[in-house]
This record gives structure tokens, sequence and C-alpha cells, in this order.
């Protein structure tokens, strides 16, 4: 049976520490700030305590927490576990942690968490690079969750997590600016029967049409975006992502506008 230490037994720490007790970890936890106060889970006052009898390490600190975390987990280790960052931090970061690992001789792995973990815990999918990568799925395989491995360096993880982020949280955006000043209009049912009728046809034709149809037909919609730009501050609605897909259109005319006769 192998044993993990959860380091953070914040709410994902703690779902992690119970999903991999109840797929037949030992599991220990360390956290100064949290008692969670289950049989299922060995708590220790020490993080050597903590640490001395895992095989994996997982830190759920938070980014801003995870470089000083990782310098106190290498400096109490005695050993060399594999040490799982699953911390939302940038790819700079991850590098960073990966480095440290090394030079005390422990493997590493990035491990970018790809959806909200209150939804499934531990079987949460997940995306892990780094030389231990294989080490981590091997170890990790009870749990059942959906774990990829991409080749590459801590760091690659987190990145491709970053680019999913600017479509997840930029789509939210626009979601709710575009819900919320049709609700002050007294439409927003309608819109929200817009907005599922676009989403629930064909997913890659739809990704091409906004790529290429935002490229071919610039120059009409930037004055069309422009005018909902306008009519969202007239009803005291926010427009950032309005203004936002604005800038982007003015970019994609001009670039056109730019572009040598025999290269359009």
């Amino acid at each position: 049976m192998a044993t993990a230490t959860i380091i953070g037994l914040g709410e994902a720490g703690a779902l992690y520490a119970r999903g991999l007790a109840d797929a037949g970890f030992a599991v220990h936890g360390y956290d100064p700030f949290t008692q969670l106060d289950e049989p299922s889970i060995t708590q220790h006052a020490e993080l050597a305590d903590a640490l001395r009898p895992a095989d994996l390490v997982i830190t759920l600190v938070g980014a801003r927490a995870a470089k000083p975390v990782t310098e106190q987990v290498l400096a109490a280790l005695e050993h060399a576990p594999l040490i799982a960052d699953f911390n939302t931090g940038s790819p700079s970061l991850k590098r960073e942690l990966g480095e440290l690992a090394a030079a005390h001789g422990a493997p590493f792995v990035d491990v970018a968490v790809l959806a909200p973990v209150p939804r499934a815990g531990a079987k949460t999918p997940l995306m892990v690079s780094g030389q231990a990568a294989g080490d981590f799925l091997e170890l990790f395989a009870p749990v059942g969750a959906a774990v990829e491995s991409i080749a590459g360096a801590p760091g690659d993880a987190a990145a491709r997590k970053l680019l999913r982020s600017a479509f997840m949280k930029g789509l939210a955006g626009v979601i709710l600016e575009s819900v919320g000043a049709a609700e002050a209009a007294g439409c927003g049912d309608w819109l929200r029967a817009q907005i599922v009728a676009e989403l629930s046809g064909d997913a890659d034709a739809f990704v091409e049409r906004l790529i290429t149809g935002s490229k071919q037909h610039a120059e009409r919609r930037v004055h069309e975006v422009a005018d909902a730009s306008d009519y969202l501050r007239s009803i005291d609605q926010p427009s950032w992502s309005t203004d936002a897909a604005g800038q982007w259109l003015r970019r994609l005319r001009d670039e056109t506008a730019t572009r040598p006769a025999d290269a359009a």
C-alpha cells in the first residue's frame, strides 16, 4: 500500500486526502491552520513527521505559498519521495520548484488540475509534466483519475492549464457580460437560449467559424462590436469583454490592410 502525504488541508487538499484514503492509500497530512480530525487521515503537528512515511507528497497550498512550503518540505525530508505540486501557478514558478527539488535529489512533477476539485474530488482530471511523470502515473493509478502525461519539464503542464484558463475564464467573462446586459434589457432568457443553441452544435465547426469569420469579416464586425459596446454602456452595463473583442477585430482588420496583395 502506497503512502501519500498531503501538505495543505484546505478544501482541495481535504478532498484529495479523503479520495486517496478511499483508494487504499495510507494518508498523512500537514496543515498548521486546519485540523480535519478524520480517522482515515493521520494529521501531524510536525512537517517532518508527516513526510517521513511518504511515497508521494502532494502540495496544495496556493501559488503564493508554493515556493516557501516546497523549501520547507525539502529541508525536512529524510528520503526522496515523489513531490507533486498541484498548485495553480505560473510555468516559471513550476520550473523553479522543479530545480529546487532536483538540487535536493527529490523527483518532482508539475500537476495541473483541469477542473474544479469539488466536482469529482480526487478523480478530477489531471495533466502532469516532468521527468518523474511516469512514476506519478503509476503511484496515482489506484485513484482512478484521468491523468494525461505530456512530454517536457515542470512548467509545461502549468502552461497548458493557463492557456485553458484564458479560454474558460474569458468565456465566463463574455457570458457574465452579455447575460447581465440582456437581463437588464429584459431579454435574459432569450439570450441564454441563443448561447445554448450556439454551443450545442458541432464544436469543431463552431470554433473554426469564430476564428475564420473574425478574420474574413473584421472590417464589418469592428463597427458592429462598437455599436454593441455603445449599447451596453447606454443601459449602464459593463462592456469590458465586448471592448476587448473590438480590439481583436481592429487588429485583424489592420493586419489584413497591411498584408501584401500576394499574401492575401
